[in-house]
């Protein structure tokens, strides 16, 4: 697979250098004819070229997903696709590769929102003019002094980012103020820092009905119209809950959230049900502990759609279009049930969704009722089964075990498009792998999930019309019987097995802060 930022960045660079924006940028009046293209209506947008860069999505991961996540970035309303918060020093240090991630979401039609903060770049102008940074509670004291600076430097590095856009062809709209509308936090300790009471959502959403990318400070004013320092992870915090986006994106150098006593990168929290677990880790105290909270805060405002990703300027589209992503990805989710016995579900929401998402149901072939009682004939004969599903009934799994057998089988594994693109179904798929250490299951070769599978599945094999899968068996005599119970005996091992059948362009998301083994049974993805 090609490495997806040094691509992505190429296939940006070349779009941009268009005859029209090769000479905006050559022309030494190029600033004026930006600000005067910047505000124009737009002409809409290129559809071959939509097609192009579609295709360099193919790329980082397989064709299904890349057109699942842009269509589902495209159904709703673009103020409501993300809104990304970029740290200062992610403009001082990596300005170029985050105009280039920026202008490759613009390019496929989407708008993200951008609020950015200067730190870093505040402390070095306030260290030259020799002026202290103090803070109280991790709060930045804002005298007049450090305001005036301050107000300098955001409209400087809102400006670098603009320009860093225009060069490659991305409209952009800088906006320093009229957003944000804002009180006092408490003047006498912090004295000029706000706390925002109020979102101007109309200064926004007028730029990208103008085609340009909303790039946005988070200076705050209140009503009288006093200038106050607000912090940029608070503003875009606020700005999400106006907006209510399927994204809140956290843009930092290090790519993610990282475990305290591990060292390895959190991929996916599902807040309901790892949320109260998480804070009990030793390691998650201090500025940790405190993201969670802010995140937990802000998402449990927020549609059960919308999550939030931390991740690097590099790894965006990875992120955002794919199942593996590359950071953090962190989601309210809804907690999991397991259970024994049908008369615990709701057996009526789960005969809805296996009408809705099973092939055998939906196509008469067998019905819900004659499905339970094969379930309940097992129980009877000494065998056991496993209902898995979430709180919405959006997703079930059914795994069965057989009289005097070690190796379960996943009888039906259903989930409805939210549960996927939630990945729910990796955090039901977590849970079954805790309970059982050896699966077994089979697909047609014809469903459109197969790379799911095959990045879940430590071997496989085709026999007839199907694909036989298994997990955490390694005994190779095992698997022989397992796939001759379907009618045929196989010849290889597994591993080349699994070599044969894994489709280009899978990807998965493991499990993150409770994976039963780091090994490859997900296929190493992330």
């Amino acid at each position: 697979m090609l490495r997806a930022s040094r691509f992505l960045k190429k296939g940006a660079g070349a779009i941009a250098r268009t005859p029209a924006v090769a000479a905006s940028a050559a022309s030494p009046s190029s600033h004026s004819r930006i600000q005067t293209r910047m505000y124009s209506y737009p002409s809409g947008p290129d559809t071959s070229e939509k097609e192009t860069i579609v295709k360099l999505l193919y790329n980082i991961g397989s064709k299904k997903e890349v057109e699942q996540y842009l269509g589902h970035f495209s159904s709703v309303e673009s103020q409501k696709f993300a809104v990304i918060k970029v740290g200062g020093a992610v403009i001082s240090d990596d300005l170029a590769t985050l105009a280039s991630a920026l202008t490759f979401l613009n390019r496929v039609g989407l708008y993200p929102i951008v609020v950015h903060g200067a730190g870093p770049q505040l402390n070095k102008r306030l260290e030259a003019a020799n002026i202290e940074a103090r803070y109280e509670d991790g709060i930045r004291i804002t005298d007049g002094p450090t305001l005036a600076i301050a107000r300098e430097v955001f409209a400087s590095e809102n400006r670098k980012l603009v320009e860093a856009l225009e060069r490659l062809g991305t409209r952009a709209r800088p906006i320093t103020g009229g957003v944000f509308v804002a009180d006092y936090l408490n003047k006498e300790k912090y004295d000029r820092v706000g706390k925002i009471v109020r979102v101007n959502r109309e200064v926004v959403e007028s730029s990208i009905r103008a085609g340009c990318l909303p790039i946005l400070t988070s200076l705050a004013e209140t009503p009288e119209g006093q200038i106050l320092n607000v912090n940029a992870d608070i503003a875009a915090g606020e700005l999400a809950r106006v907006l209510e986006p399927l994204k809140i994106v956290y843009l930092n150098e290090k790519n993610g959230l990282y475990h305290g006593t591990t060292g390895k990168r959190i991929e996916t929290i599902h807040l309901d049900e790892e949320y109260e677990d998480l804070l009990k880790e030793p390691w998650v105290r201090y500025g940790t502990k405190l993201k969670l909270k802010e995140i937990k805060e802000l998402l449990d405002t927020l549609p059960r759609s919308s999550s939030v990703a931390i991740i690097s300027a590099e790894h965006l589209h990875k992120e955002l279009f794919t199942h593996s992503g590359a950071g953090t990805l962190i989601m309210r989710g809804h907690r999991l049930f397991s259970e024994q016995d049908l008369a615990n579900v709701d057996s009526d929401r789960l005969r809805a969704l296996l009408i809705a998402q099973d092939p055998e149901i939906a196509s008469g072939a067998a019905t819900a009722a004659s499905y339970w009682q094969k379930l309940a004939e097992l129980k009877k004969e000494g065998g056991q089964y496993w209902i898995y599903g979430d709180e919405p009934y959006q997703l079930a799994a059914i795994v069965t075990r057989k009289p005097g057998q070690a190796i379960a089988s996943v009888d039906k594994f259903v989930a409805t498009k939210a549960a996927t693109l939630g990945n729910i179904t990796d955090n039901a798929w977590k849970l079954i792998t805790r309970d059982h250490s050896q699966l077994v299951w089979s697909v047609p070769r014809t469903d459109d999930n197969l790379s799911w599978h095959f990045e879940r599945a430590d071997g496989s094999w085709s026999v007839g019309d199907d694909i036989v899968f298994w997990y955490g068996v390694e005994d190779w005599k095992k698997i022989s019987d397992m796939v001759a119970a379907k009618g045929e005996k196989p010849a290889t091992t597994a591993a080349a097995s699994k070599q044969q059948h894994q489709p280009a362009g899978a990807s998965a998301r493991s499990y993150s802060t409770m994976a039963r083994k780091p090994t490859a049974v997900f296929g190493g993805a992330r």
